[in-house]
């Protein structure tokens, strides 16, 4: 089933801002800022997303994270750092100053 509109453009932006990939050490602080603005069920689907086309490693952080993230907190260095990364690529949902 295709993503709703916006979950399709905060895909299509997670991968022009992290064309290499997101660094595995992010996820969690990602999918943490991702769950502050949106519902699980939509964290969820974009993680899905982005798990399609990467290789088995990273299909296997994606999911590590998404479950951490329900049951661990990120320190606040990670956030302030994905944080900037995300603001500094025009990402709506993150402010620099937010935290």
């Amino acid at each position: 089933m295709p993503l709703p509109p916006l979950l399709t453009s905060i895909v299509s932006w997670l991968r022009a801002g992290y064309p290499e990939g997101v660094p595995q050490h992010d996820y969690l602080p990602l999918f943490a800022l991702l769950a502050s603005q949106l519902t699980d069920i939509e964290v969820k689907e974009i993680a899905e997303e982005l798990v399609n086309g990467t290789d088995p490693a990273s299909q296997h952080a994606i999911r590590d994270a998404i479950e951490m993230t329900t049951h661990a907190e990120p320190s606040d260095a990670d956030v302030a750092r994905v944080r900037a990364h995300l603001a500094a690529g025009g990402w709506p949902l993150a402010h620099p100053s937010a935290g």
